[in-house]
């Protein structure tokens, strides 16, 4: 009997977000809607994350729309899957209960079957009014664990720490850090575990180990997540199937690699060679690849590699005999934890199959993507890439005294312009921090919640002016203003609570966007007004002309016609 593995594709949120900046339009996923109802996945990750800022900012459209009309596509054929960064939820700022369990509850309602909640900083109290409150509505709570790794520090600052007799403190995310957030999220009511790689920085070794870890110690599902971009991620999405995930992540093959994550169709040959079943309808997989490599040129202005992935029809082409041993290999080489050479085949068959090579500048700075890409673009708008390497040697230190913060959205890039901001004061003669970002003095201050590090409270003092760790307070919460516009007859900026909320999460760009709604449905009402005197004048119009000489001015001199126009001798006619 076939070992089951279930698998969760990511390619409408995280799949198109990672590849093409989260542009994708309602009209070109709705073409792949009725191909993933036949594809049968165990669930689709199709909201949350950037979605619903971009599809506002770029594309005009409602994101609640966008999700209800994705359920309303795949049914229950999938299970679909939204992000949720707990108690900040899409951004930067932290919120009350009340609008996290009001963002939940319709989330849920609008198609939602599993909430994937995370904190940046793994503080469980950050997660917890989540789990509460998608269960108490219906829904699933997978509560991911961020992973990260220790700052790296040169051998030189280590020493130079040691005779300051401040020795750095190491071996900060262990395997037990790990465990010990798995069993606390499962007692408080998770339903399911993810590891959750956004960097895509977990070796093989490290991802196969803590799925045995993890298996070993809980009771729930364990679902593993992690990208390409370092070069580690097909490598180590093998290593945690053979070591008995339960659930893993992928892409379908014209929307992996590179900053995405692994291709299902290449996890599906090596599930075919472990007879592993994933329940998963191949033909419809490549009716859907067809679609979204049209999609793909669509949206090349997005598109960073240009290159495609090799065209492959999973049914009836067939690899190379070299190809096919290389899938034999890695398989063997997962199972004897053979790490270097399990990379060495996954390479040659990411290479195979046209994949994007591994970004070595990420992999040696051990940030993410987008956070090395933002510091370089902050960089060269300040004309000062020159600064990047110090930015770079700067991020250990920053992160430290920070209290050691995973690097995943928004800490990330709280640490990343902080480091930009210390590496611009050294140049200006300044001592560090002289220049400090409000995000990252929340941090410190104890805003967004307990780092995995205590922060040195003379720190705490110098950057926000308080010893003590000061954490959120809802009652110092202030709701969005919902503007009545009179001059469009009294109409609300939100008129129902999914647009207060949006409006909440978003102010800026929901404000912008539900303003030019409210302008666009005052036009449409002028239109339709107009459009509808129009017929009235139309339907009198040919009503007057099929009267004969005497009856039109008869009724001309009685005043029954009140509408303007031209009789066939050109004669204006009409009454007020």
């Amino acid at each position: 009997m076939a070992k089951k593995l279930q698998i969760r594709d990511l390619t409408l949120r995280d799949g198109q977000q990672s590849m093409f900046a989260t542009r994708m339009t309602q009209q070109q996923i709705d073409r792949v809607l009725p191909l993933f109802r036949e594809a049968g996945f165990y669930a689709m990750e199709v909201w949350g994350g950037a979605v619903p800022d971009s599809v506002m900012r770029y594309l005009n459209e409602n994101p609640w729309h966008r999700l209800e009309k994705i359920k309303e596509g795949v049914g229950d054929a999938s299970k679909l899957t939204a992000l949720s960064r707990g108690r900040n939820l899409f951004g930067y700022n932290p919120y009350p209960d009340d609008v996290i369990d009001g963002f939940n509850r319709n989330a849920i309602k609008s198609g939602v079957s599993i909430m994937r909640i995370f904190d940046a900083l793994n503080d469980t109290n950050n997660i917890g009014s989540t789990i509460k409150s998608v269960k108490e509505n219906g829904g699933i709570a997978d509560c991911a664990i961020c992973y990260t790794v220790d700052p790296y520090f040169s051998t030189m600052k280590k020493l130079k720490a040691i005779l300051q007799a401040k020795p750095l403190q190491t071996h900060i995310f262990t395997d037990q850090y790990y465990l010990s957030l798995a069993l606390e999220l499962q007692e408080m009511g998770a339903d399911m575990i993810s590891i959750k790689d956004m960097a895509g920085l977990i070796p093989p070794l490290r991802a196969g180990r803590l799925v045995r870890l993890f298996k070993k110690n809980l009771s729930i599902p364990v679902d593993f997540h992690t990208h390409c971009t370092p070069g580690y991620g097909l490598a180590s999405i093998l290593m945690a199937i053979v070591n008995g995930a339960d659930i893993v992540d992928t892409n379908i093959m014209s929307f992996s690699g590179g900053t995405a994550g692994a291709s299902f169709e290449i996890i599906q040959l090596f599930c075919d060679r472990m007879n592993i079943d994933t329940g998963v309808n191949l033909e419809a997989v490549v009716k859907i690849d067809a679609v979204l490599r049209e999609i793909r040129h669509e949206l090349a202005e997005f598109d960073q590699y240009k290159e495609f992935p090799k065209e492959f029809n999973i049914l009836t082409d067939k690899l190379p005999k070299d190809i096919d041993e290389m899938f034999e290999l890695a398989i063997a080489f997962a199972k004897a934890d053979k790490e270097e050479d399990l990379l060495t085949t996954c390479a040659r068959i990411e290479s195979y199959f046209n994949f994007p090579e591994p970004d070595e500048k990420v992999k040696e700075a051990e940030v993410p993507g987008g956070m090395y890409s933002n510091m370089l673009a902050q960089l060269k708008q300040l004309k000062l890439e020159k600064l990047l390497p110090r930015t770079l040697e700067l991020i250990p230190s920053v992160r430290m005294d920070a209290g050691c913060p995973p690097l995943v959205t928004p800490t990330s890039q709280i640490v990343g312009v902080q480091a930009v901001n210390c590496a611009i004061d050294e140049l200006k003669g300044q001592p560090v921090y002289t220049t400090k970002s409000i995000q990252f003095v929340n941090l410190v201050k104890g805003i967004y919640g307990k780092t995995p590090l205590p922060v040195d409270p003379e720190f705490r003092y110098k950057i926000a002016g308080v010893k003590e760790e000061t954490p959120y307070d809802p009652r110092f919460y202030k709701r969005q203003e919902n503007t009545v516009f009179h001059e469009y007859g009294g109409v609300k900026l939100a008129e129902n609570e999914k647009e207060e909320l949006l409006l909440e999460l978003f102010p800026a760009v929901a404000g912008d966007y539900l303003k030019r709604r409210v302008e666009q449905n005052y036009l449409d009402e002028i239109h339709r007004i107009e459009d509808e005197k129009r017929a009235i004048f139309e339907a009198e119009k040919q009503a007057y002309e099929q009267l004969s000489p005497e009856e039109k001015e008869k009724r001309l001199i009685e005043g029954l016609y009140h509408y303007d126009w031209t009789t066939e001798d050109g004669d204006t006619l009409g009454h007020s």
